[in-house]
């Protein structure tokens, strides 16, 4: 980049640092201008200077927990789509999202803006979005890298958590958008991870992010998740947000004239930042404007798709006009929707919609409908004297935020209190819940309709009388878990980790993983939703039943819509490993599909199961390894709901490992070569497996030793020159 070798050693630091809150530093006289990031992920947050005033006016769609309950990987991508048109609209450069860490508790405060517990539900819904965004000249920030799973003590507590877990759970997201979407930007997260601060750590940043998974872009910081500015730059973290003034600069420069900190780690992080600054000015858009109208009509039209019919007992929904004349409607939320999260991702919408407008706006004239936002006698009364009762409650803003973790699953008591009351005295309750995670249900027995509504943006209210209505039929499906209580959590006795230190000894075991390793009954669980017709799950069929190694698996489902209306169904395809060498969930999402099908309609739908699917992380080998066997594909509607299955016969790409005189006796009976010379190092120690009854007990014991002790336990009858001989014999043949 001749660019750069203009550029002297200040500007090159004045470039990593940015300039105030939101901006780069632009150099006049090189024609590069200054770069504008804002927050995201699910609208525009152009703020003042100091990132606390009112920002601009943007489209809020719903939250990440919200769009992935979609499970609709186009749908994911318009709105990517209109968030570049606003920022084009606002003269932003990168959109800061989206967020993709993994839902380890529902507990976690900020979960409303994170996608889901499962990395492949995240990563490829959240591929679609970069890719929307960015096909408009915007680049994105995909945060926070990496495992930051709690609020509390956030900027200074370590994640201490296993290799195999930390790349199959907490980086797999990541890699799928990395590698499928390109993002431009990367943002790392505050915490420590085993021991390292995110922003200094070399084996996330340099190693694992662009060496092995070939990301070009630029690394910022988290807004204050610098610590130790020359460390950073060392380890791949390139610009440092908000801007520090001379602050770090001048130990850049120090350094590098000290001889502290190379030119080249310096250069490095100076090109990947000037060519997204470069790229983004050349993509820029003059006079350009979206229309908040069509962006506004999107929200609702996505918002629609998100909603989860949890519970319809006697199909009391779709509201039936002809047999409905009064319906009663009340809850803090009926008027006052709570729309989106709290925090940095908070969007000053371009207008809000609510249930209670909406409703009456679509229902014809003859129906009633009486709206109380008190409950009391007379609220009862008008429940009990209704065709049909709506009750709207859910979290508040100071239940769940960022910045601090839940304390409880359950709503807030008087939430709990207005549903508990009004089905006291009305058969016919519908609950609509305002969350953005995981709640509790105490009066669910007692209620017949549910609708999770989540956090469904500024055209919520619409999207909701659309579907009480039956103009829209519900087709969101859960994206997390939703637990009986708080004690069958994965993480219920050791969230949040405390004295700066998270211990995630539940490894892979997080949502429905969690809940399958237990054979535990969640609420509801992953992947679960209703619709106002039925769909049947028929047949299924694959390309082969023998997979080589780097094969894919073309998948073909056979669904049926056997209700009366249109409708969409989600394909969801879980692995199952039969026999697993090591310890692995009962099954694992890998691929999904949305199906919009007519009255009677089935259709073949097309879905691909790749190799790498069936791998596991392999410590030893430090990569993803397949194991030979028997793998199977279960498929259906939930995580609990998988009625077709069939067996896939998988050759494995397992690489063999080396054995050395550490090498337990038992990987040599494992192990293609060293199997031979299992029943010699046996005998040695005087066992004889050809014997009758040998002596099982010791067997095991000696199974379980290091072979470098077998010449002390065979007193010199194997040699430690011998036992090196057989090494190098094992290990030479290929």
């Amino acid at each position: 980049m001749d660019i750069l070798n203009q550029l002297n050693l200040e500007e090159k630091a004045q470039l990593l640092s940015g300039n105030g809150w939101w901006q780069t530093h632009a150099i006049p006289k090189l024609n590069i201008p200054a770069m504008y990031l804002t927050d995201g992920p699910h609208g525009l947050r152009k703020a003042d200077v100091a990132g606390l005033g009112k920002s601009v006016q943007a489209t809020c769609f719903p939250t990440a927990s919200a769009l992935a309950s979609s499970w609709n990987k186009k749908l994911l991508y318009e709105v990517g789509e209109a968030l570049g048109k606003e920022c084009q609209t606002h003269n932003v450069q990168v959109l800061l999202g989206p967020g993709i860490n993994m839902k380890r508790s529902p507990m976690g405060g900020r979960n409303f803006e994170y996608f889901s517990e499962d990395p492949v539900l995240t990563g490829q819904l959240a591929s679609q979005l970069v890719q929307g965004v960015q096909s408009q000249g915007i680049g994105t920030s995909l945060k926070h890298f990496a495992v930051n799973n709690q609020e509390h003590e956030r900027m200074a507590s370590d994640s201490v958590v296993d290799e195999r877990t930390l790349h199959e759970i907490y980086l797999r997201a990541f890699e799928i958008v990395v590698r499928e979407a390109k993002p431009w930007s990367v943002m790392c997260s505050y915490n420590l991870i085993n021991g390292v601060c995110a922003s200094e750590n070399k084996y996330l940043l340099k190693d694992i992010l662009r060496e092995r998974w070939g990301f070009t872009g630029f690394v910022v910081s988290d807004w204050g998740a610098v610590n130790d500015r020359i460390k950073g730059v060392q380890a791949g973290l390139d610009l440092e947000m908000p801007g520090s003034g001379e602050y770090n600069r001048q130990k850049i420069i120090q350094a590098v004239k000290g001889g502290h900190l190379s030119e080249k780690d310096l250069n490095s992080s100076v090109a990947a930042l000037l060519e997204i600054i470069l790229k983004t000015n050349q993509l820029k858009k003059k006079n350009f404007s979206h229309d908040p109208v069509v962006h506004h009509q999107l929200a609702r039209r996505v918002a629609g798709e998100c909603i989860v019919l949890l519970k319809n007992e006697r199909q009391l929904l779709p509201i039936q006009s002809l047999k409905t004349k009064k319906i009663y409607l009340t809850g803090p939320f009926a008027r006052e929707p709570r729309f989106q999260g709290v925090g940095s991702s908070q969007v000053n919408p371009s207008r809000i919609s609510n249930v209670h407008d909406e409703l009456v706006a679509l229902l014809p004239s003859h129906v009633k409908v009486n709206y109380s936002d008190k409950l009391n006698h007379e609220s009862k009364n008008l429940a009990a004297t209704a065709d049909l009762a709506i009750v709207c409650v859910g979290l508040t803003e100071s239940a769940e935020s960022e910045g601090f973790d839940r304390n409880t699953l359950a709503m807030p008591t008087d939430h709990n209190q207005w549903v508990i009351e009004i089905a006291k005295v009305q058969r016919n309750t519908v609950v609509i819940l305002f969350n953005g995670s995981a709640v509790t249900m105490p009066w669910l027995p007692e209620v017949p309709v549910v609708i999770e509504s989540w956090l469904t943006g500024q055209a919520g209210g619409g999207a909701l009388a659309d579907i009480l209505l039956g103009v829209v039929n519900p087709s969101g499906k859960l994206s997390e878990t939703f637990p009986q209580s708080h004690a069958d959590t994965p993480t219920a006795h050791e969230f949040p980790g405390m004295n700066k230190q998270v211990l995630y000894h539940e490894g892979l075991f997080i949502g429905y993983r969690h809940y399958d390793q237990k054979n535990m009954a969640p609420l509801f669980p992953f992947g679960f939703g209703l619709s106002y017709t039925q769909f049947a799950f028929k047949d299924i069929r694959i390309s082969h039943a023998k997979l080589a190694q780097d094969q894919d698996i073309e998948l073909d489902v056979l669904i049926k819509n056997i209700g009366l209306l249109a409708g969409a169904e989600v394909i969801q395809v879980y692995v199952h490993e039969k026999t697993p060498s090591h310890l692995r969930p009962v099954h694992e999402l890998k691929t999904f599909e949305k199906v919009y099908l007519q009255p009677n309609e089935e259709k073949w739908v097309p879905l691909r199961v790749s190799y790498l699917d069936f791998a596991y992380y392999d410590v030893q080998g430090k990569d993803w390894q397949v194991n030979s066997g028997v793998f199977e594909l279960h498929v259906g509607s939930s995580s609990r709901d998988l009625p077709l299955s069939i067996s896939v016969d998988v050759q494995g790409n397992k690489k063999q490992i080396t054995l050395t005189k550490h090498s337990l006796l038992k990987e040599f009976k494992k192990h293609p070569q060293g199997s031979k010379y299992y029943l010699q190092l046996l005998k040695a120690v005087g066992i004889d497996l050809d014997e009758k009854n040998p002596n099982e007990m010791l067997v095991a014991f000696l199974d379980d030793m290091p072979v470098l002790k077998i010449p002390a336990f065979s007193e010199g009858k194997l040699t430690d020159e011998a036992l090196s001989h057989l090494l190098v014999e094992t290990n030479s043949i290929t």
